[in-house]
């Protein structure tokens, strides 16, 4: 008979990362199939529109899509969103919003 570890107390079942824009808080998605399949889309680098309507609707539900709308971004504004939120939700960004970079020893 194999050994059985439980791994249950090392993941994070109830929290997901969040971004603010005006004072509006927005949750990120960040499970594992939406953030493989965001790197996909980085992957092939086109950058085309289809492309962030897609990384739009893996990040964030539909509520906070909602939000979002609401908010009346350009499309600079818009595409930074995207950006740095798939930079959170992958992991790349600390808490203080600067990139993560590997420590050297």
């Amino acid at each position: 008979m194999s050994k059985l570890i439980d791994i249950t107390n090392k993941l994070n079942f109830e929290e997901k990362p969040s971004v603010r824009v005006k004072n509006v808080d927005l949750a990120i998605n960040n499970d594992a199939v939406s953030i493989l399949k965001l790197a996909a889309i980085f992957e092939d680098g086109n950058g085309k529109s289809k492309d962030v309507i897609e990384m739009y609707h893996l990040l964030f539900d539909e509520s906070e899509r909602e939000k979002i709308e609401k908010l009346k971004l350009n499309m600079h504004d818009f595409n930074a969103l995207i950006s740095e939120s798939a930079k959170i939700a992958t992991g790349d960004l600390t808490d203080e919003g600067e990139v993560q970079t590997p420590a050297t020893t």
